[in-house]
């Protein structure tokens, strides 16, 4: 591999490297390798893998730096790939020059206000290990279309907007693995429009991605961002991740959008499963999605909701615990409403001081205008107000529950409330203990209870 200090570079941060970079790469055909120093560059390094062939820029084990004094990415590689995943639709040129593309073991700092780190635009099997980037907008910009994209044990830092961010893009299997993403201003991962099918994403520390004392009700921040209004997210796994932060206006642990057109076509296919969420205004903050399971989770210390789900369709949770702390003394924290939601099913949730509600309307878990759901074994424990309400439902089973609370005096007003017009609800074999009032209030027309 050439080495840049042979090209000139001084790798002092003073001098503009640019040139003795890119003279490296050419002459290097397209290796570069960085030795021990910090490089000061003012426009991109860009990599065309049609011209250079195979690409690789690699640091001295965490000890090399570039600088990004300009705008735009630091590193910008582009390929020519337009098919997919699929060996057949890979052509020969891409096979002989352009496939695996990689850049590794070094830091990028911005000092520009529009520098980028990373930007990957028609790669094909492009990997990018053990960079530390900062101080950017972006840490990693998907651009274009890209195929078999590997990020692993990285560091995205306190960027101004997002740690990884899929552009409009169309981007097929996706590994975001391992990863520190964290106090990067509006994001840590943020997908907009495009067509992002198979991201993976384990493994992670995902937390702190906020602008604490901005008031961005609208849009607040979230540690993962997804956002198919336009376009399609889908086949996603959110597994074994920390994803937590600050609570902010607005801000979500997990926020996903889906088309408002009430088709499947926005954002469907997500697991959520064995993570940690909590801290924000929102822990999971869905709408118009379609099909999501989400099980073995720890969510934690949502100021305004746990979940979050309107106009979704096809939601299975289970077996997740949601509680913070179980302490009078400390603000009301917690709680689950669907909205406008069909095929719904919970399962095994265990809670404790779900806070939502008020003392006549409202519980810790909320079903309105809902459709085609059940709630079965789960427990509802020390509720602040309420266990369950349902509102203006149809078709509804909530049988084998615990809706309980232990405390002396109790503070349960009601376990289970029912509001507004229901049709065909049936609230059977439920263990309802510790009530102020009654144990089910409001209007059971339309509602079959035998408890």
């Amino acid at each position: 591999m050439v080495n840049a200090v042979d090209f000139g570079a001084s790798g002092d941060g003073q001098t503009d490297d640019i040139a003795a970079l890119e003279h490296a790469l050419k002459e290097g055909d397209g290796v570069l390798r960085l030795h021990h120093g910090t490089f000061r560059i003012s426009r991109p390094l860009v990599i065309d893998l049609s011209q250079v062939g195979y690409a690789a820029v690699i640091g001295d084990g965490g000890a090399s730096r570039i600088v990004m004094a300009g705008p735009g990415p630091a590193i910008k590689i582009v390929g020519s790939h337009k098919g997919t995943s699929v060996p057949k639709s890979v052509t020969d040129s891409v096979w002989q020059k352009e496939r695996f593309p990689t850049v590794s073991g070094l830091e990028i700092v911005g000092e520009h206000p529009q520098a980028v780190g990373i930007e990957l635009q028609r790669t094909f099997q492009p990997t990018i290990s053990q960079v530390l980037v900062r101080r950017c907008l972006y840490g990693i910009h998907l651009t274009e279309r890209s195929r078999n994209v590997l990020i692993t044990d990285c560091h995205f830092y306190d960027n101004d907007v997002y740690g990884v961010y899929f552009d409009h893009c169309d981007l097929h299997q996706t590994n975001v693995s391992g990863c520190h993403i964290s106090f990067n201003k509006r994001a840590g991962i943020k997908s907009l429009a495009g067509d992002v099918h198979n991201l993976q994403i384990t493994g992670n520390d995902i937390e702190y991605n906020n602008r604490p004392g901005v008031d961005t009700v609208d849009e607040g921040g979230a540690e993962i961002d997804f956002d198919a209004t336009e376009g399609t997210i889908s086949e996603v796994t959110l597994s074994s991740n920390t994803i937590q932060a600050t609570v902010q206006p607005g801000g979500a642990n997990v926020r996903i959008r889906g088309s408002q057109s009430g088709t499947t076509q926005g954002a469907c296919l997500f697991a959520v499963t064995g993570n940690v969420i909590g801290s924000n205004t929102r822990g999971l903050d869905l709408a118009d999605v379609y099909r999501v399971t989400v099980t073995g989770n720890t969510i934690y210390d949502n100021a305004e909701f746990s979940i979050l789900a309107r106009h979704c369709r096809g939601i299975a949770i289970g077996s997740n615990t949601v509680c913070w702390k179980s302490d009078a003394t400390l603000p009301p924290r917690d709680g689950l409403l669907f909205e406008d939601c069909e095929q719904i099913s919970i399962t095994g949730l265990t809670t404790e001081r779900l806070c939502s509600g008020g003392p006549e309307m409202g519980a810790g878990l909320m079903f309105h205008g809902c459709r085609d759901f059940q709630i079965t074994g789960c427990q509802i424990i020390d509720p602040l107000f309420a266990g369950l309400e349902v509102k203006d439902c149809e078709r509804g089973l909530v049988t084998g529950n615990s809706i309980v609370d232990r405390r002396n005096p109790v503070q349960m007003v009601n376990a289970i409330r029912l509001a507004g017009t229901n049709r065909d609800i049936m609230i059977q074999h439920n263990l309802l203990r510790g009530v102020s009032g009654s144990n089910i209030a409001g209007t059971r027309v339309g509602t079959f209870v035998r408890n």
